[in-house]
């Protein structure tokens, strides 16, 4: 027998066929409707339903073009499960180039939303509804914040055994054991039941190659130790990715200009020196020091800092 059609929004696509979707979201000031673009790819044979996702935070570009080439590598035909790919989730943010919603809130803090609540939260509410709630697998794709670069890494609960399973087969550099923030996608997937790796690398509003070919790579990987697509389309295995339990910032002692001299990937000990702070006339004002022992997975980007700022993220075994 045929499988089934899968259902989504207000249409049903069929089994071995690639479809765009468009969810209706909401209306803006000037009444255009706007859309939650979708494709989904329903292959011919039974398999996991899975979604992958980008931009949550509308300036993080990267996954966008995860997204574009990972489709343009699968054959609805000869695919196995289904594969929701959702490369813009907060089209509002993109649209201006900003991390936020116009109500300034973070989308990745809102979820999993209300049909009557804030523009925010509706648009999680419709997220959480037709993009999740019928998945049993995620990948959520991610950038630094504004001005900061992160190193190639998977975020999950690497304490649940699937879960460590597929950051593994995804191969990034690093894997990550992080904590669930209260109003993030991963934790409210989590509470459906959904399996979430949330991948970080590169940096805001820009394409770097070095964050976006790890991640086409992994979710490829990741979809071939699903069963869902043939041996060897998942490309070649890779090392095995350095586990960190935890992490913490660097932050600035004193305001200053910041000469960064650790590079992403660095290994490095408890003082070492990471940077220097300077005046504008190049006197020396404090010197960046490593605060525990670790793998820097992040670093600011910015030259200008105040007191407080994070400037280097340490991950620890």
């Amino acid at each position: 027998m045929a499988r089934a059609s899968f259902p989504i929004g207000s249409v049903r696509v069929r089994a071995g066929r690639s479809q765009k979707v468009e969810l209706p979201m909401t209306r803006t000031v000037t009444g255009a409707e706007t859309n939650l673009p979708v494709r989904v790819v329903h292959g011919r044979e039974d398999g996991p339903v899975v979604w992958v996702s980008a931009a949550v935070h509308g300036d993080e570009v990267v996954g966008i073009e995860v997204v574009r080439r990972v489709l343009r590598g699968l054959d609805p035909k000869e695919f196995r499960g289904t594969l929701i790919a959702v490369p813009i989730v907060n089209v509002f943010g993109f649209m201006t180039g900003d991390r936020y919603l116009p109500d300034r809130r973070d989308l990745n803090r809102s979820f999993p939303g209300s049909p009557r609540g804030s523009l925010a939260a509706r648009v999680a509410h419709l997220f959480m509804t037709e993009v999740v709630t019928p998945c049993e697998v995620g990948i959520d794709l991610h950038t630094a914040a504004h001005r900061r670069s992160n190193l190639p890494q998977v975020r999950a609960d690497l304490d649940d055994p699937l879960t460590r399973r597929l950051a593994r087969a995804f191969g990034a550099p690093v894997m990550l054991h992080a904590q669930l923030r209260d109003g993030s996608l991963r934790q409210a997937a989590r509470e459906h039941g959904a399996k979430v790796l949330l991948y970080e690398g590169g940096e805001a509003m820009r394409f770097d190659e070095w964050a976006i070919a790890p991640a086409v790579a992994g979710v490829h990987r990741v979809l071939g130790e699903l069963g869902m697509t043939a041996p060897g389309e998942d490309g070649p295995p890779v090392a095995d990715s350095v586990e960190l339990r935890s992490s913490g910032w660097v932050r600035a002692r004193r305001s200053g200009i910041v000469q960064m001299e650790c590079e992403l990937g660095q290994e490095v000990t408890r003082g070492d020196r990471l940077g220097g702070l300077w005046d504008s006339f190049g006197r020396a004002l404090a010197a960046v020091k490593a605060d525990r022992d670790g793998v820097v997975i992040g670093r600011t980007e910015m030259p200008l800092v105040n007191a407080g700022d994070a400037l280097v993220h340490i991950g620890t075994p």
